[in-house]
């Protein structure tokens, strides 16, 4: 499936109107190659307009499914995972995303978890970061117009009304909050990637010589928690450590 020109113009270009000249012909370029199967060529088209600092989540479905096309699945999970970051209720990316998931080898159980942070987690992923902070201040905004109007009012039919929406308020704000600061903190670290390696074996310290911890495979989703020179430590799903070359993954 491709995004047409017109949506990806509409959706970059008009938030960026100093590359107005330019991004349309790449754009247009991008689609023609893809119609004609020249797949590479359409992808090098489109990542020309990331490289002039412009970037949208159709931009990177349509990547993805350029190297969807040639069989690159670690290209093809990296950009249509960007695209879910910027548009996590997109129904198109989520079913390409799933589907090249699909081809990938290895299947790894993530760990068990509360099955309230499982809410908060999926929560997080589907609401955008701009949606969460205005619930989040529509809640502080209630509780302290419930807390304020209280005092002031003496019909007991609003105030109890006011009790309870403070109450609700004070419950809603607690998940809210974090959330809000997951969300705030997962935007800055990017601590996701995806190894890119076709096969990828994971030391135990940030050393060749060391110990094999794993191996993996391309297009597995990991998480990023350290870093040593050229080295990363990732963290699989299933909770297993291990060091690799920086050059094998490639953050979301």
């Amino acid at each position: 499936m491709q995004r047409t020109a017109l949506h990806i113009f509409l959706t970059v270009a008009c938030s960026v109107a100093v590359f107005a000249q330019t991004a349309p012909d790449e754009f247009e370029k991008g689609n023609a190659f893809y119609r004609n199967g020249n797949y590479d060529q359409a992808a090098a088209s489109y990542e020309s307009i990331l490289k002039q600092g412009l970037a949208s989540s159709s931009l990177y479905f349509n990547i993805g499914n350029c190297y969807y096309r040639m069989g690159k699945l670690a290209p093809a999970i990296v950009a249509y995972e960007r695209a879910v970051r910027l548009q996590p209720n997109d129904a198109d990316i989520k079913h390409n995303l799933e589907l090249v998931n699909l081809k990938t080898l290895d299947r790894i159980e993530p760990l068990p978890v509360l099955f309230f942070i499982e809410w908060l987690r999926s929560f997080s992923a589907v609401v955008p970061l701009h949606t969460t902070a205005r619930l989040f201040v529509a809640c502080w905004l209630s509780f302290f117009t419930g807390l304020s109007l209280f005092y002031l009012l003496t019909n007991q039919a609003l105030l109890r009304f006011l009790r309870g929406l403070a109450v609700a308020s004070a419950i809603a704000l607690i998940p809210l909050t974090i959330i809000v600061v997951t969300q705030v903190i997962d935007s800055r670290n990017r601590t996701d990637a995806v190894i890119i390696a076709s096969v990828l074996t994971a030391k135990t310290s940030p050393d060749a010589q060391s110990v094999d911890a794993f191996v993996a495979h391309e297009g597995l989703k990991v998480k990023l928690s350290d870093a040593v020179g050229e080295w990363m430590k990732i963290v699989l799903p299933d909770g297993k450590v291990g060091w690799v070359r920086s050059q094998d993954c490639e953050r979301i």
